[in-house]
């Protein structure tokens, strides 16, 4: 089971930024997924999920109005739309995929969680 994200990069403040993460190895398409960030030094944290089923969204209150995650079950991906991006954005994305939305913002230490590797994103002020 892979996850595999893609679309970091380098980009001034205020640009936007696409990432997405395809799921190879089983179908996920009745799974729950998410981005999540990591600085060095700091704890992960929860960005956005979107459910399932009916593709509710949550977002962390630093990102909601700006990021914008959704979900193409036909080909077992997510993508995480940021826009007005901010060197505090800056951070490795990953993308994680859970039974449930709750449990994937919540519970940190699921044993279902399946983890993709990360993407760098990187925001110059």
């Amino acid at each position: 089971v892979q996850l595999q994200a893609s679309g970091g990069g380098l980009v001034q403040a205020g640009g936007s930024l696409r990432l997405s993460c395809v799921a190879s190895g089983r179908p996920f398409s009745n799974w729950a997924k998410a981005w999540f960030r990591q600085v060095p030094g700091k704890e992960r944290e929860f960005v956005a999920g979107v459910g399932w089923p009916g593709a509710s969204t949550y977002y962390a209150d630093s990102v909601r109005g700006r990021f914008s995650i959704s979900r193409d079950d036909a080909d077992n991906k997510v993508y995480l739309q940021m826009t007005n991006l901010k060197p505090e954005d800056t951070a490795v994305y990953l993308c994680a995929a859970d039974h449930d939305l709750r449990t994937l913002r919540e519970d940190s230490t699921s044993r279902s969680r399946y983890w993709g590797q990360g993407t760098l994103v990187t925001v110059s002020s």
